[in-house]
């Protein structure tokens, strides 16, 4: 109710401002204002639209390869792009690490593989570097 209550004041004064200046120029600009704004948020609208990036397509892409007749949930999805984001980050983490205790200014190929070897256990290390390589030769061949 009060806002209300401050509108119809308000309303008045501008009547009151009407008699005083010319009528034309106030109503003008309050009517270009929300066509305008109305443009504008439908161009912020279109903008707004900001593309996250997700594993969701490959982590899907890889469960076909593996197991062709079985689907995976959103909610899972979800959590297996969180996990991949969480390695992402602990790798990167690791491997800047590394960078700077050998006061180098580069990640290399090195600097992750060696990441790799130190946050993963044991034979999954194993077989993240050898893929990893595998990955690598087949970038530099082509």
């Amino acid at each position: 109710m009060a806002p209300k209550a401050e509108k119809k004041p308000a309303e008045e004064k501008k009547t009151n401002v009407a008699d005083k200046a010319p009528a034309e120029k106030k109503p003008k600009a309050g009517k270009k204002l929300p066509k305008e704004g109305g443009a504008a948020g439908d161009k912020k609208k279109k903008k707004a639209k900001k593309s996250v990036e997700t594993y969701k397509i490959y982590i899907f892409k890889v469960l076909k390869q593996v197991h062709p007749d079985i689907g995976i949930s959103s909610k899972a999805m979800g959590i297996m792009n969180s996990f991949i984001n969480d390695i992402f980050e602990k790798l990167a983490q690791e491997a800047s690490r590394l960078a700077r205790y050998n006061k180098k200014p580069t990640i290399t190929s090195r600097e992750i593989q060696t990441a790799v070897r130190l946050v993963l256990p044991g034979e999954l290390a194993k077989h993240a570097v050898s893929e990893g390589t595998k990955a690598v030769t087949k970038f530099t061949s082509s």
